[in-house]
């Protein structure tokens, strides 16, 4: 799917947003639909740590609120949504170029606001993965999203 010139707007002002950029992230692509987002990091002098690989917390901080942001814009104003906790696994040290893939699907956003005529709150887990251009892990990253209803 294509970027609409509104994703595109969020997707510059996001990668110059002085928070953002100064993980080292970058935001490469956000579908029309707000359903799919890439980011790619890279490493160098400002995402470097002392042993030469990729500084943890750029790690985090290149992927820290975009599963937020995405269910924000796809459940629309009728829904609180707040990053509740994180956790980060290293798995590889990060020497390269690293992208992440953040996806949601119809079935997933169904699901939230079928749950929530039921229950008033709801937690949900989701994770992302750093890898290289071979498709290695380097890190995993898991994301627990609270979501109600306004």
């Amino acid at each position: 799917m294509r970027e609409s010139w509104q994703t595109k707007w969020f997707r510059w002002t996001m990668n110059f947003w002085p928070c953002y950029r100064g993980s080292g992230g970058r935001i490469t692509y956000v579908a029309s639909d707000w359903k799919e987002v890439r980011v790619k990091l890279r490493l160098s002098l400002r995402t470097r740590n002392y042993v030469g690989s990729i500084f943890g917390g750029s790690l985090y901080a290149a992927v820290d609120p975009l599963y937020m942001l995405m269910l924000i814009k796809c459940l629309g104003p009728g829904f609180v949504v707040w990053d509740k906790s994180a956790t980060i696994r290293f798995r590889k040290p990060g020497r390269t170029t690293l992208t992440a893939t953040f996806k949601l699907d119809d079935a997933e956003l169904d699901e939230i606001r079928h749950r929530l005529e039921l229950e008033p709150k709801l937690d949900r887990t989701y994770r992302v993965e750093l890898v290289d251009t071979r498709g290695i892990v380097h890190a995993e990253i898991d994301k627990i999203i609270h979501i109600s209803k306004k």
